[in-house]
């Protein structure tokens, strides 16, 4: 295969770090996009990528059977305010979700805004809504090509047409209404003095938008020069007296809270140091009522009298699992427990009286819970490994749930099951790993299967559906979620297990996983196919140079690889927290040590690996993937392939048209499959007798 890669030019760079040279032939590589000599280096990359899969019925046959299978309903949980609620929905293969607006939850309604009509291509992409609190006006927010960057306009419910308010420069934000819906906060950065996929994005401005007004006339409400890294998440109060601000200087999950009189005046700390999560969840006058991991760091929901704002009073205390979420609704606390890795729904009153719990479908996830105060309803999306995301109504006092939606989806889910199993790490401990695979399972070591990860940033891998994933099912595949330190299944002292000099535990853990799935009867060496995306891309990286014979093949989506430079661009220095930076010369070893990139050893036999960015990613940068690639199809030591997949007008995931999503996949499973010795005829029940 070494034949076939295109020649990428190396350089002289050499970098010291603290005495250690480190050389780094691929910089240039850094370079945007639209250069002339990395337009043609990914062009170039994508030639041979196309090749590798011409002529190969595999990812044809994928394809075709992906678009059956996408070619379902879907619906978000729906959201109330005023008289009229919204929800997003798509037929099917539409690129972009539609935006619905009723006159109650369940009715047919109307068409609000509909992204598909916006391009071509399917590549601007609604990526947040937010209405008025009376259900009048809808803020929006484009974006294109994939970019984090998000451009915010101001429509008229009720005739559908747009306002001439415009909002540039926009990443990141949340959108805290006004009571009588004449403006908004939200976070803002400058506009970008170089090339805006690449600036560094700091010190961003905490805004007040008037409706009807120009986004230069916006007053500024908060702002911290002196503290480039800080973001601001704005909150306005049901009863209107009170803007909250929550505070964040990266990543990690700590965080400041300031308050203020809604009509103005200055900010007051409630909380002032980054020592803790707290997150405002309402108020009853100057009572707030706070959810914190204050404590034992598993979560539990405080009072806090503004008068007395070091006194804390647990309502709902802390207890054996991990309190998600709380949000109030019906005037009383929604509270989202994680149990092992799923859901649970319980109900509180203010006081902090146990409500009981609210029975949910089964074994799986809320993916959203929405609801106001003042409703005697709220909605929840729920879905699990095998059930596509359901909304349901929660009526109140019963708390009983009502199936909003009944997905019509081509795939006999009762041909599978679902279990939890544990592995162990080399330091004793224990790695939980849903598996789900067929229900004729045979441990005969011959199955091919997908272990995919994550392990950071305190993200939980909680039971979700894929309708790509099924592809995979059908044709004999194990689907292997594993529950990585690093994440937030357990808490703040999981994550806090995975993060800076101790990184290298969540490479233990996936590493451990593989073993109990090959020495578990589950599948071999040879038939092992890994995969994770950014955070979960450093995983499959460092898992592939660290264990490079463990595994059969890997897929590596928009990675984490230059763990000394990725602090560098857009928001990579927020991850410090979870990263270390390789200027200090404390964290520098520990980087070094693991660092993809760094660890790619010439005459190596590397696992055959896709990897897939897109060229607009603006918040994993591609250069990661680009230097990554090169160096290891450099160093190949045997005939497994090394490919990388660039999509053009792409970046992160964000708003990926659902075409492109199918196409994307179809060649994924396929290399997967053809790597782990699969043929092109399916291996499993055919897709239309599993369908019914």
């Amino acid at each position: 295969m070494h034949d076939s890669y295109p020649e990428s030019k190396r350089d002289a760079q050499i970098d010291d770090f603290h005495g250690t040279v480190v050389a780094d032939p691929y910089r240039w590589l850094e370079q945007s996009a639209e250069t002339p000599e990395v337009r043609d280096w990914i062009a170039r990359q994508n030639e041979v990528t196309r090749c590798y899969f011409e002529g190969d019925p595999l990812a044809a046959q994928i394809r075709r059977r992906l678009a059956e299978l996408w070619n379902h309903p879907r619906e978000s949980a729906p959201v109330r305010k005023g008289k009229r609620y919204f929800q997003l929905r798509n037929s099917g293969l539409q690129k972009q979700d539609v935006l619905f607006v009723m006159p109650e939850a369940g009715a047919a309604g109307r068409i609000l805004l509909d992204p598909n009509t916006l391009s071509r291509d399917g590549r601007v992409a609604l990526t947040g809504t937010s209405a008025s609190p009376d259900g009048e006006l809808l803020a929006y927010g484009l974006s294109e090509a994939g970019s984090d960057w998000t451009t915010w306009h101001v429509r008229n419910v009720a005739t559908g047409e747009d306002l001439a308010d415009r909002l540039e420069w926009v990443k990141f934000t949340s959108l805290a209404w006004l009571r009588d819906g004449s403006g908004f906060y939200y976070q803002r950065f400058e506009e970008p003095q170089g090339d805006r996929y690449l600036e560094r994005n700091e010190a961003p401005k905490l805004c007040l938008h008037r409706i009807g007004t120009e986004q230069s006339e916006d007053v500024v409400v908060f702002e911290r020069q002196d503290e480039p890294s800080w973001m601001f998440f704005a909150a306005t109060s049901d009863d209107d007296r009170y803007l909250v601000l929550h505070i964040s200087r990266s990543t990690e999950p700590r965080n400041l809270l300031y308050y203020r009189p809604l009509e103005g005046g200055e900010f007051q700390p409630l909380v002032d140091e980054f020592e803790d999560q707290v997150l405002f969840i309402g108020n009853d006058g100057d009572t707030f009522y706070l959810r914190t991991d204050r404590g034992n760091g598993m979560g539990k929901v405080v009072a806090v009298d503004l008068a007395s704002p070091t006194v804390w009073r647990d309502l709902v205390p802390e207890g054996d699992y991990l309190l998600e979420g709380a949000g109030l609704v019906a005037n009383e606390f929604v509270l989202t427990y994680q149990e092992h890795g799923s859901h649970r729904l319980r109900r509180c009153s203010t006081g902090g009286e146990p409500q009981g719990e609210i029975e949910l479908p089964g074994l799986g996830s809320v993916a959203a819970l929405t609801g106001e105060r003042d409703h005697d309803e709220g909605f929840i999306l729920f879905t699990s490994f095998l059930e596509p995301p359901t909304a349901y109504r929660l009526s109140y006092p019963s708390g009983k749930m009502e199936r909003l939606s009944d997905p019509d989806l081509p795939f006999d889910a009762s041909r599978y099951l679902v279990r939890q199993e544990f592995a162990e790490s080399p330091d004793g401990t224990r790695v939980p790993l849903f598996l789900v695979h067929h229900r004729d399972l045979e441990r005969n070591g011959d199955n091919p299967a997908l272990l995919y990860g994550y392990g950071g940033f305190n993200v939980s891998l909680t039971p979700a559906f894929s309708v790509n994933r099924l592809a995979w099912l059908e044709r004999g595949g194990v689907l292997a979620i594993a529950n990585l330190r690093g994440g937030g299944e357990y808490g703040r002292e999981w994550h806090e297990a995975g993060t800076l000099e101790r990184k290298q535990n969540v490479f233990d853990d996936f590493i451990a996983c593989a073993e109990h799935l090959i020495w578990s009867g589950i599948t071999s060496t040879k038939r092992l196919a890994i995969q994770g995306g950014s955070n979960g891309g450093l995983l499959v990286g460092a898992c592939i140079t660290q264990r490079p014979e463990l595994f059969g093949a890997a897929h590596a989506a928009v990675g984490v690889f230059d763990m000394l430079r990725y602090h560098l661009f857009t928001v990579g220095s927020r991850w410090a927290s979870d990263f270390g930076r390789a200027d200090d010369p404390e964290q520098f070893p520990f980087l070094h040590a693991y660092s993809p990139l760094h660890n790619v050893q010439p005459g190596t036999c590397y696992p055959a690996t896709l990897l897939t960015t897109g060229d607009h990613d603006d918040r994993v940068v591609p250069a990661h993937t680009f230097k990554f690639a090169a160096t290891l199809q450099a160093a190949q030591g045997c005939d497994h392939p090394i490919l990388v997949r660039i999509e053009t007008r792409a970046g992160h995931g964000m708003g990926k048209p659902t075409d492109a999503i199918i196409d994307e996949y179809a060649e994924v499973w396929a290399f997967l499959l053809k790597e782990l010795g699969e043929g092109a005829e399916s291996t499993a029940t055919h897709p239309r007798e599993a369908a019914g």
